[in-house]
């Protein structure tokens, strides 16, 4: 039997224009390109009216659509997950998918947010193999809501029952080897949002991030030549969060108005240009790391090694990876396209495109 599957259009999420590109090709292939990025930024408040509308009335800006009415008790099993299936890379989050529903009996429910057109091949891709059984809904999203600023709307429903109080989310470049469960018991201090994983929390990590020269200090990400960023009061040295894996209290997040403050600054950005021009971590990583500075939780470091995206030379400890719970290919060199490391370990939990469009690249290939 397969499981819920529905088709949200999150039309409510709204963006005024700052500048035409619709004539330019080459800035609308930019702004397609930063999808994924400032996507990150989003989600999580995509969640929150899908959650919220599982319970309450549906908003005019979600038509023709079936809504699963479920009993508190029921939602309280289900463990969210966001993932995004962006053009060109839907490999990548068929594997994500996979390999976490092969490692738990727990009821996960997957929210997976795509374009118009990227909708129709991840629900056949699923439909046609072994996730065939999965829970997953589908959020389809328009890239038009990132040309120009944000635009605060207090149209959008932000309230969120108790009994969805966890969320997480994850990048699309990552496999699972642990139990989501256990993950999603991270527990988050009183008065914090989102957990993350800090960027110098396990030494085992540290040889790889001096070998391949990567950024883990604000000085990376935020630009401390800007007035506005040297009132914040933050120390350059301070440590930097990677937010491609987050646990995040709803309620909280809610409550703290994270979202507000998250566009604040992208705002900001637009206006002040505030953010290093190296962007260790995309567009993405610098308002997050300035809303929820002194102020997040900490998943376990097992559950987020990362940087085996970083270069194709440097590599991890078979013993080391094995262990790991969550690896993550953050960086250039993905473990769908060639060259990369480690892509035997991503390739266990990849399942073919039924289609053919998605094809691995590889040396013979």
């Amino acid at each position: 039997m397969h499981g819920n599957r529905e088709n949200w259009v999150l039309s409510y999420i709204q963006l005024p224009l700052h500048k035409d590109h619709s004539s330019h090709p080459t800035g609308h292939m930019a702004l397609l390109k930063k999808i994924n990025q400032i996507l990150l930024l989003l989600l999580v408040l995509t969640v929150c009216a899908i959650l919220y509308n599982k319970v309450h009335q549906v908003p005019s800006a979600l038509k023709n659509e079936t809504v699963d009415l479920e009993s508190p008790e029921e939602m309280e099993e289900e463990i969210p997950v966001v993932i995004c299936a962006a053009a060109g890379r839907m490999g990548a989050a068929v594997a994500a998918i996979s390999s976490i529903y092969s490692n738990t009996e727990a009821n996960v429910l997957f929210y997976i947010v795509g374009l118009k057109t990227t909708i129709p091949h991840i629900r056949r891709w699923i439909e046609n193999s072994k996730l065939k059984e999965i829970k997953f809904k589908v959020v389809e999203f328009n890239p038009m809501v990132l040309k120009g600023k944000i635009r605060q709307d207090a149209s959008r429903p932000e309230l969120l029952q108790p009994k969805h109080e966890k969320v997480i989310y994850l990048d699309d470049d990552i496999i699972v080897q642990g139990d989501i469960q256990e993950l999603y018991d991270t527990k988050l201090a009183p008065g914090h949002a989102a957990a993350f994983s800090d960027d110098c929390d396990l030494p085992s990590t540290h040889e790889m991030v001096r070998s391949v020269g990567m950024q883990n200090t604000y000085m990376g990400f935020l630009d401390y030549r800007k007035q506005a960023i040297r009132d914040l009061g933050i120390s350059p040295s301070t440590c930097s969060f990677n937010p491609g894996v987050i646990v995040a209290n709803m309620t909280e997040w809610k409550h703290q108005r994270i979202t507000k403050q998250l566009e604040k600054w992208m705002q900001r950005n637009v206006e002040e240009n505030l953010y290093s021009s190296t962007l260790g971590g995309g567009v993405a990583t610098s308002p997050m790391l300035i809303v929820f500075h002194g102020k997040y939780s900490t998943i376990n470091p097992m559950w987020h090694i990362r940087h085996l995206g970083w270069s194709p030379d440097a590599h991890y400890s078979e013993h080391f990876l094995q262990e790991a719970k969550l690896l993550h290919w953050n960086g250039r060199y993905k473990p769908w396209d060639y060259p990369s490391v480690h892509t035997d370990l991503w390739e266990n939990w990849f399942i073919p495109d039924p289609s053919g469009k998605f094809k691995l690249i590889r040396p013979d290939s």
